[in-house]
């Protein structure tokens, strides 16, 4: 069964939304920043990241694992995607659509790319859905009950560890991740 690890869901309401704070800090006073506003922002924010780093990372290094005994950069790319397909499922309330796939499954990088984008796309409605008054209703999670807020909490807890860890690929293959590669960019705006 899918648990929650609190220490995970603790990380991702403090650090979840790090681009959007960024954003946040930089924007003109006077606005207000919902709870449900910053945890779609974070979500979103979040996709564009993985999906950005599945992109930079060349086809021929779709392959490659550091050590022997990690998954290679591929499997990263479904194992995210299959995950936010579960995840998901749990918040609308339904069956996993692709609860028989497996992240082993040799795959390109175009189909692993279409695989991010159509957990994406199948995850968008559920947690755009997501109002301030919404985000503490109780739902069923297995024999138990959570605030449906916690449940793209723990996505973007998992989906930023994954994130990390490709990002970690990236560099060993001499690749600036997509996150640095915006700062850097956003730094040389404001010299």
């Amino acid at each position: 069964m899918h648990t929650i690890s609190l220490s995970a869901l603790t990380f991702a309401l403090f650090v979840m939304p790090a681009d959007s704070a960024a954003q946040q800090m930089a924007a003109p006073a006077g606005q207000s920043f919902t709870l449900s506003d910053t945890m779609q922002r974070g979500y979103q924010g979040l996709q564009r990241d993985l999906a950005d780093a599945a992109e930079k990372m060349p086809e021929e290094h779709y392959g490659f694992r550091p050590t022997p005994d990690i998954k290679p950069f591929g499997q990263l790319v479904a194992h995210a995607a299959l995950a936010q397909f579960r995840t998901c499922a749990i918040l609308k309330g339904e069956p996993d659509p692709r609860k028989e796939e497996k992240e082993e499954t040799s795959r390109t990088k175009r189909e692993a790319i279409a695989l991010l984008k159509a957990s994406t796309a199948y995850c968008d409605p559920a947690v755009t859905a997501l109002t301030d008054a919404t985000v503490t209703e109780l739902m069923p999670m297995g024999q138990n009950r959570v605030a449906k807020g916690l449940i793209p909490a723990e996505l973007a807890a998992h989906g930023m560890e994954m994130y990390g860890t490709m990002a970690v690929y990236l560099r060993l293959k001499g690749i600036v991740p997509p996150t640095t590669e915006r700062q850097n960019q956003q730094m040389k705006k404001t010299q």
